[in-house]
């Protein structure tokens, strides 16, 4: 059974023979994130829950250069109190946590740059397919002096360990493509982006096919064993980063084009 696609134009999602598909269709801005696209993710997401018909998802973006750049950053001009950053990092965690939480095996078919916000979806996902041309990670060090949400530095802790996501984020480092598959980031890499979205869809038809209730619960198993910081923990550590001058600083040094000058307060 085939659904319409439905479109708000920086987000498509369609569903062919019970495989759903989500693109970010922001090709221009390396299909970097609004927060209306995070929350139709987040209803898509649901949607699915309730709708046994479908049986994977795949995420992935338009174009060749990016899977997704993170958080589109002009919208950071709107933060202005403490209450911002917090009520920012709650809906990133609400929008990962209701992906994490998708029933169904959900794949992410990685082209291009994969960092910030990206990164965080990837890992949100169950099986990652990257092209030699994939590049991951958090280069928030060198751009715009925040920090990842605790629910995100759990989540790359478990697939990488501690002392790879520390020298991933303090080195601002990109993780290249060979890297990626030996850590556990990538699943597998493909050639190009043409055998990437067809590989996608074989893999999407083959896990379809399997049980779905051991799909489900062989998840929900690997979540509930991750341990996770709550936000809660991690309150003082998202003040202290996005209420900083250096934030500012990389805020503006980013949109700007510029080097930021780090004064570490």
């Amino acid at each position: 059974m085939n659904a319409p696609t439905t479109t708000n134009e920086d987000l498509l999602y369609s569903v062919t023979d019970g495989i759903a598909r989500i693109t970010f269709n922001r090709p221009q801005a390396r299909n970097a994130m609004t927060f209306a696209m995070y929350d139709r993710m987040a209803e898509i997401c649901t949607e699915i829950n309730a709708d046994r018909s479908i049986k994977a998802l795949i995420l992935t973006g338009a174009g060749d250069k990016a899977f997704a750049s993170g958080t589109d950053i002009s919208q950071f001009r709107a933060f202005k109190t403490a209450q911002d950053a917090l009520d920012y990092e709650s809906r990133i965690d609400r929008v990962l946590g209701t992906l994490e939480q998708c029933r169904v095996p959900v794949i992410a078919a990685i082209a291009g740059a994969c960092t910030g916000g990206g990164a965080g979806i990837a890992a949100c996902c169950d099986l990652r397919i990257g092209t030699e041309t994939t590049r991951m990670g958090f280069p928030i060090a060198r751009t715009l002096g925040n920090c990842l949400s605790m629910s995100n530095i759990s989540r790359i802790v478990a697939l990488v360990g501690p002392a790879r996501t520390k020298d991933m984020i303090f080195r601002a480092r990109l993780v290249e493509a060979q890297e990626a598959l030996a850590l556990g980031l990538l699943t597998e890499i493909v050639p190009d982006v043409e055998t990437l979205q067809r590989r996608a869809d074989e893999m999407a038809k083959l896990v379809a096919s399997h049980a779905p209730l051991t799909m489900e619960t062989a998840k929900e198993a690997v979540r509930r064993i991750r341990p996770t910081l709550s936000r809660e923990e991690g309150q003082d550590l998202i003040l202290k980063a996005y209420m900083s001058e250096d934030f500012r600083e990389g805020m503006d040094a980013f949109l700007n084009k510029r080097t930021p000058v780090w004064k570490g307060k």
